[in-house]
Formats: C-alpha cells, sequence, structure tokens
C-alpha cells in the first residue's frame, strides 16, 4: 500500500470531523463565564491561519467586551430585526418573531471581523480577476475561528441582522475597512445536535446528492449513476 505522508492519525482526523460536524451557530444558552485570554488567543490563532489570496491577510479582529458597546449593537440588531420582520406572513412571521436570532449581551466576548480590501497594495497576487477573494479569504479565517472555538467548547453566533454601516461607527472602524461579520462568543451550558433553524422548521439540510454535478451543472450523483 501506498504510504501518504502528512495523514493525522483515526482520533486526530475524527477530532476535525467532529468540530466541522458539531460546529453550530450559538445563540443561546451562553455562560458568564469568561474566556480566557490565553484561549481567545489560540482561536484568533487559528482565524489568522486561514488561507488569503496573495497571502495579503486582510482581516482584524475588534474584541469587545464592554456592555455599552454591546448595548449599542444590539440596538442596530433590534431595529434591522424590527425592519425584517414584515418580508414574512402568516405562519412564517409567527415563526421568524419566535426565533432567537442573537446572543449580543449574553456573550461575554463579541468579536467585528472586517477585511482591509486595500492590504497588500493595489496589485495582490491571484486578485487581478477575482477582486472579490479578499472578502472569501477572510470568511475563511472565521470558519476557522468557528473550528477552533467548537474544539475549546466555546460557542459562536454570527450575528447578520445588522445594519454594517451604523456598525462600523460604533466600533470605529476606518471608512476603507469593510466590516465582514459580527461574532457573539462565549462557553454554553449545551451544544445543540441539530441547527436551531432545522430544528425550529424553518429549513431542512439539502441532500449533498443534490448539489454534487459531474464535469457540467446538471450531472447531479443521481444522474451520473444512471449514465452507467
Amino acid at each position: 500500500m501506498m504510504r501518504i505522508d502528512g495523514r493525522f492519525s483515526d482520533a486526530e482526523r475524527d477530532a476535525v470531523y467532529r468540530a466541522i460536524f458539531e460546529r453550530r451557530d450559538v445563540r443561546r444558552n451562553f455562560l458568564p463565564s469568561p474566556i480566557p485570554d490565553h484561549i481567545l488567543m489560540r482561536v484568533l490563532t487559528a482565524a489568522h491561519h486561514a488561507g488569503s489570496v496573495g497571502f495579503m491577510q486582510p482581516w482584524d479582529f475588534v474584541v469587545v467586551r464592554d456592555r455599552a458597546v454591546k448595548s449599542a449593537v444590539k440596538k442596530l440588531f433590534l431595529k434591522a430585526n424590527a425592519e425584517a420582520a414584515p418580508r414574512y406572513q402568516g405562519k412564517r412571521a409567527a415563526l421568524y418573531r419566535n426565533l432567537k436570532l442573537e446572543g449580543i449581551e449574553e456573550a461575554p466576548i463579541n468579536i467585528g471581523v472586517t477585511c482591509s480590501r486595500q492590504r497588500g497594495g493595489p496589485h495582490v497576487l491571484g486578485r487581478s480577476k477575482v477582486r472579490d477573494t479578499d472578502l472569501y479569504s477572510t470568511c475563511c479565517a472565521i470558519q476557522n475561528l468557528w473550528l477552533a472555538a467548537r474544539a475549546e467548547g466555546i460557542g459562536v453566533g454570527w450575528v447578520s441582522i445588522l445594519d454594517h454601516s451604523a456598525l462600523k461607527r460604533i466600533l470605529g472602524v476606518p471608512k476603507p475597512v469593510k466590516v465582514l461579520a459580527y461574532l457573539c462568543l462565549g462557553y454554553v451550558s449545551n451544544f445543540s445536535t441539530q441547527p436551531d433553524l432545522a430544528t425550529a422548521g424553518w429549513r431542512e439540510r439539502i441532500p449533498l446528492e443534490r448539489l454534487i454535478h459531474h464535469e457540467s451543472w446538471g450531472n447531479t450523483v443521481t444522474e451520473h449513476k444512471g449514465r452507467r
């Protein structure tokens, strides 16, 4: 059998997949226990080791612990959420109103993740045709943070119902820098076995077979097998 260098042990591999499959968008059950600085730094170091186009590393992390700042951000959420609610009608509207969609004030730490789009200069290797690769890179950093946090027993919730222009003013983010995410971090009493929106009946996970295309769009697994 051919030897494959760099392969993880079975236990190490299983731990990676466990972090992936047990990662949740956490909005409730935050505990008041503080996250020790050295553990927060481990999580942020994992984020900082994400891949980035041209090695531009466009991310920054605004760590928020102050209650006044959290309160200001919570007000932004309440306003944006009130504006979003009328988009849904009937049972969907009632379900939306009952969803808990943030844990801004409950979480011990909030983190604003930004993307400095000018970092690396005017000519970043690999970005000449797809300018948004810096945004994609920052999303990779967020996913690294999320998985590392789960391995540490820390819940992470992404608050997307926010006016980012107003959020930038609260966080003091310079105009050329883009806010990409606002995250809530903290230890939790338990992690849900399923995503909250699936449990609430908002949406179900799409079967993977419907999302895999062979050689060109539309050649799904089912159709591919049928041609054999």
